[in-house]
């Protein structure tokens, strides 16, 4: 497992840092951090980077549980797994079909359910260290 770390000091930078992981990231992407960590930032800048969409119209899939950006050609799926308890409960989304797909699927809370995530996956691990700056460590998990 290869991992970098990188520091950022402002929603801003966070943003930016998405915009230049976008072209480098396929398949499941899993955002791992508490509440406020950054995960929704990190994301606007992904799809952003994209170009599926513009950072505005990205925001949180707490409650719709799924978000697509862009079109069936160059889709990025945004999911929220925070409100769901069960194994079962999360099987309805169809997350296989997902990762299957060759889309970019973007996974807030998946952590929760580690027997539903692919082998081959990218982690991307976000901590607050004060109000603004944010330590995120990106790892390539089950790839050769």
């Amino acid at each position: 497992m290869e991992s970098t770390t990188h520091l950022t000091n402002s929603e801003e930078e966070t943003i930016q840092l998405g915009r230049q992981l976008a072209p480098t990231l396929s398949g499941a992407v899993l955002l791992i951090g508490n509440l406020g960590a950054g995960k929704t930032t990190l994301t606007k800048g992904i799809v952003e980077g994209r170009g599926v969409a513009r950072m505005e119209e990205v925001s949180s899939p707490t409650f719709t549980l799924v978000h697509q950006y862009g079109n069936a050609d160059n889709p990025v799926f945004h999911i929220d797994l925070y409100r769901l308890d069960e194994v079962r409960e999360v099987e309805t989304l169809g997350l296989d079909d997902l990762f299957g797909s060759g889309a970019l699927v973007l996974l807030e809370w998946a952590e929760r359910f580690p027997s539903l995530m692919p082998r081959e996956r990218t982690e991307i691990r976000l901590r607050a260290l004060d109000d603004d700056s944010r330590e995120i460590i990106i790892t390539r998990v089950g790839s050769a």
